[in-house]
């Protein structure tokens, strides 16, 4: 289950990136603007203000994530949804998925068919994090591979489930739209206070440890934090009271064919 207040304890770092990628979007005057992962809300709420005369639109599968997106003040509707079988209506001119089709098998396969169905002109705006390869990541599998919570944890091991920037591009590109993508990385700087999990730990709980604390009991859980803590700790030392913390993210944003009359 997702935990808002997990997954919001670094939300100045996790904001950025979809602040990036929608600085990329074209569109002036969208008629709907679709987020799907919207999460608790929070970024979506934000459309609002520079698409005020449109239709926006968050959903999620976590009902948590979305009663937490209701309580806000925002013209912005809110919905659980599973974007599996979403499909765009005639007026999506912006569809907005940031920080979520990494949880997606074969998401390929639904990028190539959103740009199929959204209309002429929309704008399909995707970020997917990229550190599968991070010590982060490696630290991770390689704790659950080494424990006596190994028969429990080896089924949540995958591969990257992500592509690079040029792969996406390539998808796009043959679904015939036009393309920018590129990749971040981000250098964060995480405070590190001495009575407090290691805050590469933190970040990692409010994300990529989730299916790990599922599958676990209290017990083994607290044994599995210690000895990932402890490793986190050898491959992303305190300095100065902080962590550094680099973290790769791939965007894009592909553009539908357009009808030249159309200015959107």
């Amino acid at each position: 289950m997702w935990d808002p207040t997990s997954y919001l304890r670094y939300a100045d770092e996790r904001s950025r990136p979809f602040h990036d990628l929608m600085a990329r979007v074209p569109a002036r005057r969208p008629r709907a603007v679709v987020d799907l992962g919207c999460g608790p809300g929070h970024l979506t709420a934000t459309l609002a203000d520079r698409w005020p005369e449109s239709r926006i639109l968050g959903i999620d599968s976590s009902p948590t994530m979305i009663e937490q997106a209701g309580r806000q003040d925002t013209p912005v509707t809110f919905a659980v949804g599973d974007l599996h079988n979403w499909r765009p209506g005639p007026d999506v001119d912006v569809l907005l998925a940031s920080a979520v089709l990494q949880w997606v098998p074969g998401h390929q396969r639904l990028l190539a068919r959103w740009a199929r169905e959204l209309p002429p002109g929309a704008s399909l705006a995707v970020q997917v994090p990229a550190n599968y390869d991070a010590p982060s990541h490696r630290t991770l599998w390689a704790v659950a591979d080494q424990g006596p919570w190994r028969a429990e944890l080896l089924p949540l091991l995958r591969e990257a489930p992500v592509r690079d920037a040029v792969a996406y591009a390539e998808l796009m590109a043959d679904a015939g739209c036009a393309v920018d993508a590129w990749e971040t990385t981000y250098v964060h700087l995480l405070s590190a206070p001495a009575d407090a999990d290691h805050p590469v730990f933190t970040w990692l709980e409010g994300t990529a440890l989730r299916p790990v604390r599922a599958a676990l009991d209290d017990a083994t859980w607290d044994r599995f934090r210690v000895a990932l803590g402890n490793r986190l700790a050898e491959q992303y030392p305190v300095r100065h009271g902080q962590v550094y913390f680099p973290f790769r993210r791939v965007f894009f944003v592909a553009r539908t064919p357009a009808r030249a009359e159309e200015n959107l």
